[in-house]
């Protein structure tokens, strides 16, 4: 049953961070560590039920943690579940060893890990020593008082706020009046002011006063929250409506760049974007799923006046795609939209809550998943961090390494490896090499970042100017 304690151990920010929001919403009491020793220290202060455990980290590795884990006698029978990246052939090797009883492959699906977490949790029970003390049981009226109880506190420092603006702005006007009183008087006048309208402006008075004011004439498009993204993280924000299960469109804007994300009962209906790179439009999906050739497509563009958001829909009208081609190119366009918008350092968002959605979205329905949406665009995340390294913008130049190519040969590489391996010829920057692939910038930047690290491609190095 869920409230087990589970303890989490992956050096990746992103992974420890989505995977202790899914167990959470199951209902299991989820504590994070970055790193193995770490990972020891948290087991041994609060024992959990299950581990799941990375297994390439920092200081202290998945088979040292399991090694120390089993010289514990007090830790040695917590089943443990090892979290492997995809391929690795890690996980077999060492289930059945030293506490590791099932593994799972990076990267996983929301239903996957909490699949797993269940089925160990229901196969090994909760091993306890008589030391520990007894499950707590998280009921409904406890997850109720607690909700209260935080909604009461946000609503205390918001009055709180609102309050001490007021004062703000009164005491101000004092001291900026033209008469020609002493500093004394005014800060006399000033602390005089503050005692009185704390006095006054107390909770109670200050919603009375909010409950006759029709607040939503001040809204535009009744938002229901804003923000920056260097304050508030894009995926927090996604994970509110998720959690929420809000209605809406939420609208991400950077630097000319603006995706539309419409929200009905915390799915993802669609994304929509302006002022993106060609790879994000629908053209691209089209041609990715061979289901009209480049040509066709090329003169289908230049023979239309319609609506732009209405690509998808006109295709099909004309027979060029069915409605289940056309969804699975609005799920692919949308995802990746919400993929590039996860990376974003800085820009701005706003919600509007209960916003109505146009008919063209109503009608692609895709109902994603935000946690699904989530997880893979965490781990692309990660990869994008490791491929920055190398690759730390799109004006830089790579040359083959023929004699490597040679040596290596090409029936090794993938069509698309190929692909981009023939356009790196020491003129092309990564920005070209998207644009001519017709491929994403991660697939591009993912294999532009492979073929760096076994040597068929360098970075073309220009001279110094003396």
């Amino acid at each position: 049953m869920a409230g087990e304690r589970v303890l989490v151990i992956d050096d990746s920010p992103t992974i420890t961070k989505v995977v202790q929001l899914v167990l959470t919403k199951a209902g299991y009491r989820v504590d994070t560590s970055p790193d193995g020793e770490a990972g020891l220290a948290a087991a041994r202060a609060s024992r959990p039920e299950l581990i799941l455990l990375d297994f390439v980290m920092p200081r202290m590795n998945g088979y040292q943690f399991c090694r120390e884990l089993a010289a514990d006698p007090k830790l040695r029978d917590i089943p443990v579940i090892l979290m492997s990246a995809k391929g690795d052939q890690v996980g077999e090797r060492f289930v059945k060893v030293m506490g590791i009883v099932d593994y799972i492959t990076k990267p996983f699906s929301p239903e996957a890990i909490t699949a797993v977490v269940q089925h160990t949790l229901g196969k090994y029970g909760t091993a306890r020593t008589v030391d520990d003390d007894p499950p707590s049981l998280v009921t409904g009226e406890d997850l109720a008082a607690t909700e209260d109880a935080d909604r009461a506190q946000a609503r205390s420092t918001a009055l709180a706020q609102l309050r001490t603006l007021l004062i703000d702005v009164l005491t101000a006007q004092v001291s900026l009046s033209d008469r020609a009183d002493g500093e004394d008087k005014i800060a006399a006048e000033s602390a005089a002011i503050t005692r009185t309208a704390r006095a006054a402006l107390d909770d109670a008075t200050l919603l009375r006063l909010l409950g006759g004011i029709d607040l939503g004439l001040f809204r535009e498009g009744t938002p229901g929250l804003r923000g920056d993204l260097r304050v508030v993280p894009l995926a927090e924000v996604l994970q509110l409506l998720d959690v929420q299960e809000q209605s809406g469109v939420l609208t991400v804007e950077r630097s000319g760049a603006r995706v539309d994300i419409y929200f009905r009962r915390g799915r993802v209906e669609q994304a929509i974007a302006s002022g993106v790179p060609e790879e994000f439009l629908i053209g691209r999906f089209v041609l990715d799923a061979g289901a009209m050739q480049r040509a066709d497509f090329e003169a289908f563009l230049e023979s239309r006046t319609a609506n732009p958001k209405l690509i998808g829909q006109q295709l099909v009208k004309l027979g060029y795609l069915s409605d289940g081609e056309l969804k699975s190119c609005l799920v692919r366009q949308t995802s990746e939209l919400i993929y590039e918008i996860l990376r974003w350092r800085h820009g701005r968002f706003r919600f509007a809550a209960g916003a109505e959605l146009p008919p063209y979205v109503i009608d692609a329905a895709l109902a994603l998943d935000v946690e699904a949406v989530l997880m893979e665009g965490y781990r692309r995340v990660d990869e994008w961090h490791l491929i920055e390294h190398a690759i730390d913008n799109f004006d830089i130049v790579f040359l083959r390494n023929e004699d490597s190519v040679a040596q290596m040969g090409r029936g090794r590489l993938t069509r698309d490896e190929l692909t981009v391996l023939e356009l790196v010829n020491g003129k092309n920057t990564v920005k070209e090499i998207i644009r001519k692939s017709r491929m994403g910038s991660f697939e591009v930047s993912k294999m532009l970042y492979r073929l760096l690290s076994i040597k068929l491609i360098r970075r073309r190095v220009l001279p110094v100017a003396v």
